[in-house]
């Protein structure tokens, strides 16, 4: 039996592991321990709390929400306490629920209603006169960060609602990461020698963090309304009749919303949509089960973190054990080295698994991960494989520690650490060149269409191509012999990458792989600097001073520019031809909508929203994300939704995609 001092010592061992894991999973994406680790410690916290009474604390973890707010965004205190909701992982919890919901109601059995619980990052979306006017994440439940800008950028949200909803409105639901889009976020960073995202959970807050509103949209994050702080007068009497009432406003909500008259349905709800939850297209980590009815919602209250009138059930991870068997050091096109796990194949969350990513040495240690070691394998955020353990008890002793390389795989280069990421030091890594190139000619970089993996992998095996600059001395001599490259597509080939030298200084800076150097700061360098010659004369103070510039992306890009590979790779460019002037804005530019304010919306079949983007901006028009006055062309495609309405109502010009191709011609 524990002594009171040792029960003592135990309360501030777990105050400072649950403050230290909330801090890592709301403020950093970075989480440190599981969903059910954690409610394991705080459940155990609790007890030990309520008996020691004299210990209380109001800024225990058991006391507040969440991890508070992010430096960089402003504080906005919430109309209303955003609070969390309790777990349980069994449906005897579920059941115990209910007793204490019937306890609470004086016998009275309710109308329940359950929904999946998404794998996201909470929200409230206030609307004012009908009018979208702030977001906020949820913070510590009392107060969060200002997202209005990032969630305006969100294609499912409307700007406005429909005149018979009320003047004043404020709804909670979850930013989120679907699947699809989450894999090809990873697989660019992966490209890029950046850490992978854990899950689309880390990865939905890692781009909400981002003051560049663009890779909102870019990275294809989407919204669904599961709530609402206080229901106004004249709304629905309860939850489902509400989600069907915000739907006919055009607010994004599930359809997998189920009413249940009965604990036994909501247990086989429950059950029901395990088998199927796989299927989903998004993260979903549990069904949050709630009683229906408002008055009885009030009637239940809450306590100071969690509403009494609503449970989440958590569905385990799925978890297989194998062998790991083999460790290969993948290099980006940064020289970034990256632990790659081989092992034998593992049936998982419906596919077979045999690789999973290790992230870097110092995870490596932590776990003390060994070659030849049975290990425990999970699908993080049901998506990827990841090693969570080593089953240490179960070592042979011929499991051998893994070291990092001291020298590249690829090029036998020097390998330097910085912080837990380890990287090849020579600036002629041929790993590193196949992916700079497969990079540099991508179509969201120089767009060389025609220059795919297996060309590219052509063209090093043939010893054609030692620098960026050497794709523009490329002539059909050199293209002709290579394998399934006729007349035709040799000649597209090059027409391709000669266009491409006119992309313009900030396509070639988010193009050449400078570390921290992207689309969105690549812009804003160009916004600021006309040519080469000017950002070369810039001091690491100016380029700190730019917007969301800090002093690391800013020394790094210094550090480059004057480095003797950063000054081979601009002189190249520069004498094939490759322009580093900031490309005219298109202001005479002569086409259909020239000086035109044009706005997007639905699906298109003939391009994506990205390339249309670029080509309208190409002929001198304004690309907005919402419909105002000044708005002078609306582009619909299918499913165009509450933007159509809007732009009919206000009389704006309306193209479909045939008039699009019609008017501009095919892409």
């Amino acid at each position: 039996m524990p002594t009171r001092d040792e029960e003592t010592l135990r309360i501030v061992e777990l105050r400072g592991l649950l403050t230290g894991a909330n801090e890592a999973y709301y403020q950093q994406a970075a989480p440190v321990m599981t969903d059910r680790e954690f409610d394991e410690l705080m459940a155990e916290l609790i007890r030990l709390e309520g008996a020691h009474p004299e210990l209380a604390d109001s800024n225990s973890p058991s006391r507040v929400v969440g991890g508070g707010t992010i430096n960089g965004f402003e504080t906005i205190d919430h109309s209303h306490p955003m609070l969390s909701i309790d777990n349980t992982y069994s449906v005897e919890d579920v059941r115990g629920w209910y007793a204490r919901i019937i306890k609470g109601l004086e016998g009275r059995q309710p109308v329940l209603a359950c929904d999946p619980k998404i794998d996201g990052v909470a929200v409230a979306i206030r609307f004012e006169n009908r009018r979208f006017s702030r977001a906020v994440t949820r913070g510590d439940g009392v107060k969060g960060d200002d997202i209005t800008a990032q969630v305006r950028r969100l294609t499912g949200v409307p700007l406005s609602l429909p005149s018979e909803a009320p003047d004043s409105l404020e709804v909670r639901g979850e930013i989120f990461m679907p699947n699809e889009a989450f894999e090809k976020v990873n697989l660019a960073r992966e490209k890029n020698g950046d850490q992978l995202f854990a899950n689309a959970r880390n990865a939905t807050a890692g781009t909400l963090k981002s003051l560049d509103t663009s890779v909102v949209s870019d990275r294809g994050l989407a919204c669904l309304v599961h709530g609402v702080a206080i229901v106004p007068d004249g709304m629905a009497d309860g939850y489902v009749e509400f989600i069907e009432q915000i739907a006919r406003w055009g607010l994004p909500t599930s359809d997998l919303v189920k009413r249940c008259d009965s604990i036994e349905e909501v247990i086989d709800a429950i059950e029901q949509f395990g088998l199927s939850r796989d299927g989903l297209g998004y993260g979903v980590d549990g069904m949050v089960v709630r009683v229906d009815d408002f008055s009885s919602q009030s009637m239940l209250g809450a306590t100071s973190k969690a509403p009494r009138w609503c449970v989440a059930f958590k569905y385990p991870a799925e978890q297989g054990r194998t062998r790991l068997t083999r460790v290969d050091w993948q290099v980006g096109k940064n020289g970034t080295l990256t632990p790659r796990a081989t092992m034998d194949p593992v049936p998982l969350a419906g596919t077979v698994v045999q690789h999973a990513t290790l992230h870097n040495i110092e995870e490596i240690r932590r776990k003390d991960i060994r070659t030849g070691d049975l290990v425990v394998v999970e699908k993080a955020g049901e998506i990827i494989p990841q090693v969570v353990s080593a089953v240490t008890g179960e070592r042979s002793g011929d499991e051998c520690v893994i070291d990092p390389p001291d020298t590249c795989p690829a090029c036998d280069g020097l390998v330097q650490q910085e912080g837990p990421k380890l990287y090849c030091l020579n600036p002629e890594c041929p790993a590193q060149l196949r992916e700079r190139i497969a990079w540099f000619v991508g179509r969201n970089q120089m767009n060389i269409d025609g220059l795919g993996e297996k060309v590219v992998e052509q063209l090093l095996e043939a010893g054609l191509i030692h620098h960026l600059s050497d794709l523009y001395a490329l002539g059909s001599e050199d293209l002709l012999p290579l394998e399934r490259m006729g007349e035709q597509s040799v000649e597209n080939l090059l027409e391709a990458i000669d266009a491409s030298r006119q992309r313009g200084l900030a396509r070639v800076l988010a193009s050449v792989g400078i570390r921290n150097i992207g689309r969105s700061a690549a812009r804003t360098l160009a916004s600021h600097f006309d040519d080469y010659d000017a950002l070369m004369a810039a001091s690491v103070e100016s380029l700190q001073a730019l917007p969301d510039f800090g002093e690391i992306t800013a020394s790094v890009l210094h550090e480059f520019l004057h480095s003797p590979k950063g000054l081979a790779v601009f002189s190249g460019l520069q004498q094939a031809g490759v322009s580093l002037a900031v490309e005219s804005a298109g202001d005479d530019v002569e086409s259909p909508v020239s000086g035109k304010t044009v706005v997007i919306t639905g699906s298109l079949e003939s391009t994506d929203r990205r390339s249309l983007t670029e080509r309208l901006e190409s002929m001198g028009a304004k690309v907005s994300g919402s419909i105002s006055a000044k708005t002078d062309l609306l582009i619909a495609g299918e499913k165009a939704g509450s933007k159509l309405a809007k732009a009919n109502s206000l009389g704006v010009e309306v193209w479909s995609e045939d008039q699009l191709i019609e008017n501009l011609g095919s892409a």
